[in-house]
This record gives C-alpha cells, sequence and structure tokens, in this order.
C-alpha cells in the first residue's frame, strides 16, 4: 500500500563473535554452521575484522582440531564465513570502544570490539561465551542471543 515502508528482507542483524565461528569450524554439520549458511534469507551477519586476524592465528590450531587439509579448512573457513560482512573495528567511534571496554574490563576486553559493533548497528551479539553474557550489565543485557534463540526462530521461519 501506498505510504507503507517495505518489510525488511532479514529478520535480525547479528554480530557473530570469534567463539561462534570457531565452533561452526570444528564442527561444520552443528546446528551454529546451519544457522550460518542457512540463515542468511533471515539473518543479517557482521563481525569485526578482528575475527579474520583471530583466523590467521589460531588457523594451525584448526587444522590440528578438524584433521583437515590446508585446502579443506579453505573451504569449511569460507563456507562459514561467506554470509558474514566483516566490519573494521577502527571506523567505530572511538568513545564509543573505550566506554564499552572500561564495561568489559573485568570480563574480557578482547570481546569490546564486537560489544561496540553489536552496539553501533542495533544488532544482537551472538555469543557461547557465557562469562560475556553474565559480565554485561545494563543496558547491555539484552544484547546476547544464544544459538537456541536462533535455531527456534530460523524454524519458525522456515516452516
Amino acid at each position: 500500500m501506498v505510504g507503507e515502508e517495505p518489510q525488511a528482507a532479514h529478520e535480525v542483524k547479528l554480530v557473530v563473535d570469534t567463539n561462534i565461528v570457531f565452533s561452526a569450524i570444528l564442527n561444520s554439520n552443528s546446528r551454529i554452521a546451519r544457522i550460518l549458511t542457512s540463515g542468511r534469507r533471515h539473518f543479517e551477519f557482521y563481525s569485526c575484522e578482528f575475527l579474520r586476524i583471530e583466523l590467521i592465528k589460531h588457523r594451525p590450531k584448526l587444522r590440528k582440531l578438524t584433521h583437515l587439509s590446508e585446502a579443506d579448512l579453505d573451504e569449511v573457513i569460507d563456507k562459514v564465513t561467506t554470509n558474514i560482512r566483516f566490519i573494521n573495528e577502527s571506523t567505530l567511534p572511538a568513545a564509543l570502544l573505550l566506554r564499552v571496554e572500561s564495561n568489559l574490563a573485568l570480563v574480557d576486553p578482547k570481546d569490546t570490539p564486537f560489544v561496540a559493533l553489536a552496539k553501533r548497528i542495533k544488532a544482537r551479539l551472538w555469543t557461547g561465551d557465557k562469562a560475556l553474557v553474565k559480565g554485561l550489565g545494563h543496558p547491555d543485557a539484552k544484547l546476547p542471543i544464544t544459538t537456541a534463540e536462533l535455531l527456534k526462530r530460523l524454524d519458525e521461519l522456515e516452516s
């Protein structure tokens, strides 16, 4: 109808943190991998460039744990990350990064770019880090979303 805004193509914006991507790589048939690979019609995935650095840094460990060849590991990483839009955290406002880092000082400052990105783009933070979820206080307590919640939503949207 005239005057109505078109419905968004994606149900939810999600910032994906490192532990989610690593879990999907370690088990490419998991629920997490399913959401990342099949959920692109319903979810908009984002992450920080820091995740790419972590993938390079931990590549030997990923190879050892998955028992995959270099080529097969590349294929799995590509499959898991192909739907993720990477944002350079240096483009985030310094004041936001400092505020988030201060809030996460006792939890894990390495999560700062993911939390700051989620806040900046008004997205949910998909993480399996229980300490981070517990450490996010008001007003950020509603930021995280669990794999179980996403899987339920995906199942509902696809039925």
